[in-house]
């Protein structure tokens, strides 16, 4: 699943956009991206940019104010107590999803890396941006590591980049989503709670 709006209820990018002092800058930046007006990659190095010289303790304060979203440890112990296992594929950071997946106990995690120059952020990104492409490559590789028919795949997410991962898995949950992504979907989830991918799997 997705991170951002999916298994946590923030943006993280827009956390560290307030702590920057720019974070409407970035919402607005964020909010076009969702809809699918602005191409994720160059949106990202956009916001990342204005994020130039922010201390690399940040993202420490950020996950202590982030909040798993209603539902999603219950939903992964369930999973795990039937032997699925569980990802999340992240354009958002890896210096906070991995302190999210060691919490929440997950098996597969992705996101990008943000670059740290004297223990500041110097306003760039490390390596391949995580995309729609990345998410629906992770969504692959994790099913064929694990053993897993793609029919037998679930993917979850709520922005325009979740699309491909969504309509390539066995089933595709569009979760409190853009409608773009509710017409992608196999069904769509309105409450934010993720025991209700539960409903879904039976």
């Amino acid at each position: 699943m997705d991170v951002d709006s999916t298994l946590i209820d923030e943006e993280v990018i827009d956390m560290l956009g307030d702590a920057a002092g720019v974070g409407s800058q970035i919402a607005n930046i964020t909010a076009r991206t969702m809809a699918g007006e602005l191409d994720f990659c160059e949106a990202l190095r956009a916001r990342v940019a204005l994020l130039k010289g922010l201390s690399q303790h940040i993202f420490d304060d950020v996950y202590h104010h982030v909040h798993f979203t209603t539902g999603a440890l219950e939903l992964i112990e369930t999973l795990h107590s039937h032997g699925w296992k569980v990802g999340v594929v992240s354009g958002g950071f890896h210096e906070v999803v991995d302190a999210l997946a060691k919490d929440a106990h997950l098996d597969h995690w992705l996101a990008n890396r943000l670059a740290v120059q004297d223990g500041y952020l110097t306003g760039e990104v490390i390596g391949d941006i995580v995309c729609r492409t990345t998410k629906l490559h992770a969504l692959q590789q994790w099913a064929q590591d694990d053993g897993i028919d793609m029919s037998q795949t679930v993917a979850v997410g709520d922005g325009a980049n979740d699309i491909p991962m969504i309509q390539a898995a066995g089933m595709g949950i569009a979760f409190c989503a853009k409608p773009a992504v509710q017409q992608a979907a196999h069904h769509a989830i309105h409450t934010r709670d993720l025991r209700q991918v539960l409903d879904l799997l039976h």
